[in-house]
């Protein structure tokens, strides 16, 4: 019975872990949709650039201290 307990909590990990992967996934994908709109329509390029590198280190940073 004790291998069951330690199976949901294994089991509860990885899920966590694949919504942490699948939400920076979704974040980056939008961040990478707003930042091309900037640059290629709004004719921003040089802040959608800076945008893009600044949001990419924010959503790692991110991602790295969030439990």
């Amino acid at each position: 019975m004790a291998d069951a307990q330690d199976d949901i909590s294994a089991h509860l990990a990885t899920y966590n872990a694949f919504n942490k992967l699948v939400l920076f996934g979704i974040l980056f994908v939008i961040l990478l949709l707003a930042c091309m709109a900037l640059g290629l329509v709004g004719g921003m390029g040089v802040f959608a650039l800076l945008v893009g590198i600044a949001g990419s280190v924010v959503l790692l940073v991110a991602a790295a201290i969030m439990e």
